[in-house]
C-alpha cells in the first residue's frame, strides 16, 4: 500500500503515545514451525511470517528478514546456513585489486535476492494496516563480506584505491536491489550498515557515507524512506557522517549509550533503538527485558523523536514471551506517563 511516509514519521514523532518499532522477523520460524533454512527459501513463508508477526504484535511497521548474506551471495560468495540462527558469509571473494577490477556486478533476481522481493511484493498484500519495511544491508558492510571484514580494515590504509573499486560496485547494486524492493510495493528499507561501527570516523566518513548518501539519494522519496541502522561501537563518534547520508530516520545499536546519541539527533530526526537483542530478547527473561526497556525508555522517551526498538534484529529462537514482555513494558511505561 501505497504511504506518504514523511507524514508517517511526523505522527510517529507527535503522537504522545508511540508505537515500538523492533527489528522483528526471523522469530515468525517459531510462528510457523520451520527452520530458518525453510524460511529463508521460500517467499510464501516470509510473507506469511511478517503477517503472523504483525497479527500478534502493536509494532509501528512490519520488517522484513535483516538477512545480511542474501547480498553477498548474488555476488559469489559461500553462505552458511543451519536451522536455528540468521545465515553467515564464510570466506573473501576478493583478494586483490585485480579481483576486485574482475568482480562483475549481478543482476537484481540472481540467487536468493528475487525471492526476497517477491516475499515483499506477497507482504504488502497481506499487511495493510501499517508501513511494510525491506530489509537490506549497507555498502561497506557488504563490501566487508566480500572482502573479509578483518581484511577490509586494514585495506582501507593499505590499499584504499581496491576497497573504494569494490564499493562502487557494491553500492550499484545495492541501488537497483532497493529499487526492486521499492517497485514491489515497500514503503521503505531498513538499511544496515553495522561494519562501519567499527571504523574511526574519518574512516567512516571516507569509505560509508558518501555511498550511503548515494543510495539514500537514488531511492528515497516522500513514499519510499531510508531507515539507517548501525549497531557498531563507534556510532556517536561518527554520527555527523551518518546524519550527512541524508536517511529519513535511524536505529542504533545496544553498544552505545542511547540516551547520549540523542543529544545528537536533530530534533526533527526519528531515531531508534536500542534493547540488546542477544542478551535480553534471547538470553533474557520476561523480567529482565521488561527492565531493560523501561530502563532505555525513561532515559529516552523525553525526546519526541525518540522511538523504542530493538537494538538490532532479534535472533530467530528469543522466546516470544521476552517479545511480548517488551510490548508489555513499551504499553506499561506510556500508562504510567498518563497517571
Amino acid at each position: 500500500m501505497k504511504r506518504d511516509m514523511r507524514k508517517w514519521l511526523e505522527e510517529l514523532q507527535a503522537a504522545p503515545v508511540k508505537k515500538a518499532m523492533p527489528i522483528l522477523s526471523f522469530p515468525a520460524v517459531q510462528l510457523l514451525g520451520i527452520s530458518v533454512k525453510e524460511l529463508i527459501s521460500d517467499s510464501d513463508r516470509q510473507a506469511k511470517g511478517m503477517q503472523l508477526v504483525a497479527e500478534r504484535t502493536d509494532a509501528a511497521a512490519a520488517v522484513s528478514l535483516m538477512d545480511l548474506s542474501v547480498e553477498a551471495e548474488c555476488f559469489g560468495s559461500r553462505i552458511r546456513v543451519t536451522d536455528k540462527e540468521v545465515p553467515t558469509v564464510t570466506g573473501r571473494i576478493v583478494e586483490d585489486e585485480e579481483g576486485a577490477k574482475a568482480l562483475k556486478v549481478p543482476e537484481v533476481g540472481s540467487a536468493r535476492s528475487g525471492l526476497y522481493v517477491d516475499a515483499i511484493k506477497k507482504a504488502v498484500q497481506l499487511i495493510t494496516d501499517r508501513p511494510v519495511f525491506a530489509g537490506a544491508i549497507g555498502p561497506f558492510s557488504l563490501a566487508a563480506r566480500l572482502l573479509d571484514v578483518t581484511e577490509i580494515m586494514m585495506e582501507c590504509y593499505d590499499e584504499p584505491d581496491m576497497v573504494h573499486l569494490v564499493m562502487e560496485k557494491a553500492t550499484s547494486f545495492l541501488i537497483e536491489y532497493c529499487k526492486a524492493y521499492k517497485a514491489a510495493g515497500a514503503n521503505g528499507i531498513v538499511l544496515a550498515e553495522p561494519v562501519t561501527g567499527l571504523l574511526s570516523p574519518a574512516l567512516a566518513e571516507e569509505f560509508s557515507a558518501p555511498y550511503v548518501k548515494r543510495l539514500v539519494d537514488a531511492v528515497q522519496d516522500d513514499c519510499f524512506i531510508v531507515i539507517y541502522h548501525n549497531c557498531g561501537n563507534n556510532t556517536i563518534q561518527m554520527i555527523d557522517s551518518i546524519l550527512e547520508t541524508g536517511a529519513a530516520a535511524y536505529h542504533f545499536g545496544n553498544a552505545i549509550d542511547m540516551a547520549e546519541m540523542m543529544t545528537h539527533i536533530p530534533a526533527q530526526t526519528v531515531a531508534m533503538g536500542n534493547v540488546d537483542p542477544a542478551g535480553e530478547f534471547f538470553q533474557g527473561t520476561p523480567e529482565s527485558v521488561r527492565s531493560a526497556t523501561l530502563q532505555v525508555m525513561e532515559k529516552c522517551c523525553s525526546y519526541p523523536n525518540f522511538v523504542i526498538s530493538s537494538g538490532c534484529d532479534i535472533p530467530p529462537m528469543s522466546k516470544w514471551e521476552n517479545i511480548e514482555a517488551f510490548f508489555g513494558a513499551v504499553k506499561e511505561y506510556y500508562e504510567g506517563q498518563a497517571d
